[in-house]
């Protein structure tokens, strides 16, 4: 294996992974979870699903409540350092 993957290959090997894990994370919740993909077979015959809870547990999970919480800052310690009047 090390005759064809460089040691200066390695970061770009594991960014990759990285974001294909990301990516079958985000298609797997989208398919599982969503209230508006309709896998069975009562849920395709129907036009218009009656499921505004499901929608809305969807939408509100939690990881969005707990940055709701947050500041939307990235670090906040180093933007009030850096923001201070001298």
């Amino acid at each position: 294996m090390g005759r064809w993957l460089k040691p200066e290959v390695y970061p770009l090997v594991g960014a990759m992974s990285f974001v294909g894990g990301m990516l079958v994370f985000s298609l797997a919740r989208h398919a599982i979870t969503n209230p508006d993909v309709r896998i069975n077979k009562t849920n395709r015959k129907t036009a218009v699903l009656e499921n505004r809870e499901e929608g809305e547990k969807y939408a509100e999970h939690s990881l969005r409540k707990f940055l709701r919480t947050r500041p939307p800052q990235v670090m906040p310690a180093i933007n009030t350092f850096f923001s201070k009047d001298n």
